[in-house]
Protein backbone atom coordinates (compact mmCIF):
# COMPACT_ATOMS: atom_id res chain seq x y z
CA UNK A 1 0.00 0.00 0.00
CA UNK A 2 2.53 2.60 -0.06
CA UNK A 3 3.60 2.90 3.52
CA UNK A 4 7.07 4.49 4.77
CA UNK A 5 8.66 4.46 7.45
CA UNK A 6 11.69 6.70 9.32
CA UNK A 7 13.47 5.60 12.47
CA UNK A 8 12.72 8.39 15.14
CA UNK A 9 9.29 9.53 13.76
CA UNK A 10 7.75 6.26 12.83
CA UNK A 11 4.93 6.10 10.19
CA UNK A 12 4.32 9.40 9.08
CA UNK A 13 2.62 9.02 5.97
CA UNK A 14 0.40 7.00 3.70
CA UNK A 15 -0.66 6.80 -0.03
CA UNK A 16 -4.17 8.31 -0.47
CA UNK A 17 -5.85 9.42 -3.37
CA UNK A 18 -9.13 10.33 -1.03
CA UNK A 19 -11.60 8.13 -3.36
CA UNK A 20 -10.18 9.61 -6.62
CA UNK A 21 -9.86 6.67 -8.55
CA UNK A 22 -12.91 4.80 -6.85
CA UNK A 23 -14.88 8.26 -8.21
CA UNK A 24 -13.92 7.00 -11.75
CA UNK A 25 -10.96 9.94 -12.49
CA UNK A 26 -7.72 9.07 -13.59
CA UNK A 27 -4.55 11.03 -14.61
CA UNK A 28 -2.60 12.87 -12.80
CA UNK A 29 -4.26 16.13 -11.73
CA UNK A 30 -3.47 19.09 -9.50
CA UNK A 31 -6.50 17.88 -6.98
CA UNK A 32 -4.64 18.45 -3.36
CA UNK A 33 -7.65 20.40 -2.06
CA UNK A 34 -9.99 18.43 -2.99
CA UNK A 35 -8.30 14.83 -1.78
CA UNK A 36 -7.38 16.64 1.21
CA UNK A 37 -10.99 18.11 2.00
CA UNK A 38 -12.33 14.47 1.29
CA UNK A 39 -10.04 12.36 3.18
CA UNK A 40 -10.04 14.32 6.28
CA UNK A 41 -13.94 15.48 6.28
CA UNK A 42 -14.19 11.59 5.62
CA UNK A 43 -16.52 12.80 2.32
CA UNK A 44 -16.88 11.08 -0.83
CA UNK A 45 -14.06 12.43 -3.53
CA UNK A 46 -17.20 13.44 -6.12
CA UNK A 47 -19.10 15.27 -3.50
CA UNK A 48 -16.51 17.63 -1.90
CA UNK A 49 -15.18 18.23 -6.25
CA UNK A 50 -18.85 19.51 -7.17
CA UNK A 51 -18.73 21.46 -4.01
CA UNK A 52 -14.99 23.43 -4.57
CA UNK A 53 -16.44 23.81 -8.58
CA UNK A 54 -19.53 25.31 -7.13
CA UNK A 55 -17.64 27.66 -4.57
CA UNK A 56 -15.53 28.37 -7.44
CA UNK A 57 -18.68 29.92 -9.75
CA UNK A 58 -18.53 32.98 -7.09
CA UNK A 59 -14.97 33.73 -7.64
CA UNK A 60 -14.04 36.90 -9.52
CA UNK A 61 -10.89 37.72 -11.55
CA UNK A 62 -8.49 40.18 -12.06
CA UNK A 63 -4.50 41.57 -13.09
CA UNK A 64 -3.33 38.98 -11.02
CA UNK A 65 -5.58 36.49 -10.72
CA UNK A 66 -6.02 35.01 -14.30
CA UNK A 67 -9.00 32.42 -13.75
CA UNK A 68 -11.52 30.67 -11.73
CA UNK A 69 -10.51 28.18 -9.76
CA UNK A 70 -11.09 24.25 -11.14
CA UNK A 71 -11.19 21.36 -8.43
CA UNK A 72 -8.93 19.41 -11.09
CA UNK A 73 -5.86 22.27 -11.90
CA UNK A 74 -6.10 24.21 -8.65
CA UNK A 75 -8.34 26.21 -6.23
CA UNK A 76 -7.60 29.85 -5.33
CA UNK A 77 -7.51 30.67 -1.47
CA UNK A 78 -10.97 32.15 -1.54
CA UNK A 79 -13.04 29.23 -2.84
CA UNK A 80 -11.21 26.97 -0.03
CA UNK A 81 -12.01 29.10 2.71
CA UNK A 82 -15.76 29.53 1.50
CA UNK A 83 -15.65 25.54 1.05
CA UNK A 84 -14.34 24.89 4.23
CA UNK A 85 -17.16 27.22 6.26
CA UNK A 86 -19.60 25.73 4.54
CA UNK A 87 -18.01 21.98 6.32
CA UNK A 88 -17.67 24.18 9.17
CA UNK A 89 -14.89 23.37 9.58
CA UNK A 90 -12.41 26.25 11.54
CA UNK A 91 -9.08 27.47 10.46
CA UNK A 92 -6.08 28.13 13.06
CA UNK A 93 -2.90 30.04 11.71
CA UNK A 94 0.25 29.18 12.34
CA UNK A 95 2.10 32.05 10.90
CA UNK A 96 1.83 35.75 10.94
CA UNK A 97 3.88 38.23 8.74
CA UNK A 98 7.51 38.45 9.72
CA UNK A 99 6.93 35.81 12.54
CA UNK A 100 9.14 33.63 10.21
CA UNK A 101 8.42 29.11 10.82
CA UNK A 102 6.88 27.97 13.87
CA UNK A 103 5.02 24.79 13.03
CA UNK A 104 6.39 22.78 10.66
CA UNK A 105 5.01 19.47 9.04
CA UNK A 106 5.54 16.99 12.00
CA UNK A 107 3.53 14.78 13.80
CA UNK A 108 4.84 16.40 17.48
CA UNK A 109 4.26 20.04 16.52
CA UNK A 110 0.40 19.40 14.74
CA UNK A 111 -2.34 18.60 17.19
CA UNK A 112 -4.04 15.00 17.04
CA UNK A 113 -6.85 14.72 14.94
CA UNK A 114 -8.37 15.06 11.60
CA UNK A 115 -6.52 18.37 9.66
CA UNK A 116 -6.47 20.03 6.53
CA UNK A 117 -3.27 21.99 6.44
CA UNK A 118 -2.11 24.38 4.46
CA UNK A 119 1.55 24.57 3.10
CA UNK A 120 3.39 26.03 0.86
CA UNK A 121 1.38 25.92 -2.82
CA UNK A 122 -0.38 22.40 -1.27
CA UNK A 123 -2.84 21.41 0.76
CA UNK A 124 -2.71 17.88 2.44
CA UNK A 125 -4.37 15.82 5.17
CA UNK A 126 -3.46 14.74 8.88
CA UNK A 127 -5.01 12.31 10.49
CA UNK A 128 -2.85 11.75 13.98
CA UNK A 129 -0.24 12.83 12.63
CA UNK A 130 0.20 10.73 9.74
CA UNK A 131 0.09 12.37 6.13
CA UNK A 132 -2.39 11.18 4.02
CA UNK A 133 -1.50 12.11 0.37
CA UNK A 134 -0.42 10.70 -3.09
CA UNK A 135 3.03 12.33 -2.12
CA UNK A 136 5.59 12.60 1.28
CA UNK A 137 5.09 16.37 1.49
CA UNK A 138 6.95 16.65 4.63
CA UNK A 139 9.83 17.42 3.05
CA UNK A 140 11.65 15.41 5.60
CA UNK A 141 9.36 17.42 8.23
CA UNK A 142 10.84 20.98 7.81
CA UNK A 143 7.70 22.35 5.20
CA UNK A 144 6.73 25.26 7.33
CA UNK A 145 2.56 25.04 8.00
CA UNK A 146 1.00 28.01 7.56
CA UNK A 147 -2.39 26.61 9.51
CA UNK A 148 -4.62 23.84 9.38
CA UNK A 149 -8.22 23.70 9.00
CA UNK A 150 -10.20 21.46 12.03
CA UNK A 151 -13.60 19.85 12.31
CA UNK A 152 -16.12 22.55 14.63
CA UNK A 153 -16.62 19.99 17.66
CA UNK A 154 -12.36 19.74 17.77
CA UNK A 155 -10.53 22.65 20.51
CA UNK A 156 -8.51 24.77 18.83
CA UNK A 157 -5.13 23.75 20.32
CA UNK A 158 -2.42 26.31 18.49
CA UNK A 159 -3.35 29.94 17.76
CA UNK A 160 -1.57 33.36 17.21
CA UNK A 161 -4.21 35.20 18.97
CA UNK A 162 -5.29 32.77 22.42
CA UNK A 163 -7.31 35.76 24.17
CA UNK A 164 -10.34 34.67 21.30
CA UNK A 165 -12.23 31.69 22.92
CA UNK A 166 -13.18 28.97 20.77
CA UNK A 167 -16.90 29.52 22.19
CA UNK A 168 -17.05 32.89 20.20
CA UNK A 169 -16.28 30.47 16.47
CA UNK A 170 -19.77 29.59 15.11
CA UNK A 171 -19.38 26.99 11.76
CA UNK A 172 -21.24 28.49 9.00
CA UNK A 173 -24.63 27.23 7.84
CA UNK A 174 -24.64 24.22 5.77
CA UNK A 175 -27.84 25.50 3.77
CA UNK A 176 -25.77 27.35 1.61
CA UNK A 177 -22.22 27.98 0.28
CA UNK A 178 -21.75 32.27 1.55
CA UNK A 179 -21.95 34.23 -1.41
CA UNK A 180 -19.77 37.64 -1.91
CA UNK A 181 -21.51 40.74 -0.83
CA UNK A 182 -22.16 43.62 -3.20
CA UNK A 183 -20.16 46.79 -2.86
CA UNK A 184 -22.77 49.35 -2.21
CA UNK A 185 -22.94 51.90 -5.23
CA UNK A 186 -21.55 55.80 -4.16
CA UNK A 187 -25.10 56.75 -3.97
CA UNK A 188 -26.09 53.80 -1.67
CA UNK A 189 -23.03 54.43 0.65
CA UNK A 190 -24.26 58.32 0.90
CA UNK A 191 -27.48 58.08 1.50
CA UNK A 192 -27.89 54.67 2.68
Amino acid sequence: MGLEHRGDMGRHFQFDDGGRLAAGYKGKAGDCVVRAIAIAARRPYQEIYDLVNGAAVHERTGKRKRGKSNARTGVYRTSIKRVMKFLGWVWTPTMQIGSGCTVHLRADELPSGRLVVSVSKHLTAVIDGVIHDTHDCSRRGTRCVYGYWQPPDVRRVRSLSPNVPSSTIKPASRNQIEKPRRTKSFLEWLFG
